[in-house]
């Protein structure tokens, strides 16, 4: 089972593709969506759902895995956001895969154990699972491999 992991933002939404094999997680891709700030907001979300439309197409994920909204004292960055997880969601429903969305807690704690890991102790987990030489980088990447992974364990395949 291949799936795709997102960690969504308006400026950097971060993907993790993976394939799942018995219990074995396997890296395929990774990186970022870069937006450029001096685009409006509609070009930056089209830019957003082009690029996760791409990922889809190249790679034919089973699922995909979106970070829920956590929301925080910054409302507007929480907008941002959720029109970034809108198009991602959009992007998804279109091709009619299935979305599991997923908390920032219970990424972490299926990835790290403990529910308020930060980022480097995420990052060093997605490492070691996933076998790689160093820590993924940006963060954002990360993150959407972490998604990935939690979601490749949550779903059971039919």
């Amino acid at each position: 089972m291949i799936v795709l992991g997102i960690d969504p933002g308006t400026a950097n939404t971060g993907y993790g593709l993976v394939s799942r094999e018995g219990s074995r997680i396997r890296l395929l891709d990774y990186g970022c969506l870069e937006t450029l700030p001096d685009r409006s907001l509609p070009e930056r979300l089209l830019t957003i759902h082009q690029g996760i439309s791409e990922l889809i197409e190249e790679h034919g994920p089973e699922l995909v895995g979106v970070e829920s909204l956590f929301f925080n004292r910054n409302v507007q960055s929480a907008f941002a956001v959720g029109q970034a997880r809108g198009v991602v969601l959009l992007a998804a429903a279109a091709r009619g895969l299935p979305v599991l969305e997923l908390g920032p807690a219970e990424v972490k704690m299926a990835v790290t154990g403990y529910g308020r890991a930060d980022k480097a102790q995420v990052q060093r987990m997605v490492q070691a699972i996933l076998s790689l030489a160093a820590p993924p980088r940006p963060d954002h990447a990360a993150d959407a491999l972490a998604v990935a992974i939690c979601a490749a364990h949550t779903r059971v395949p039919a």
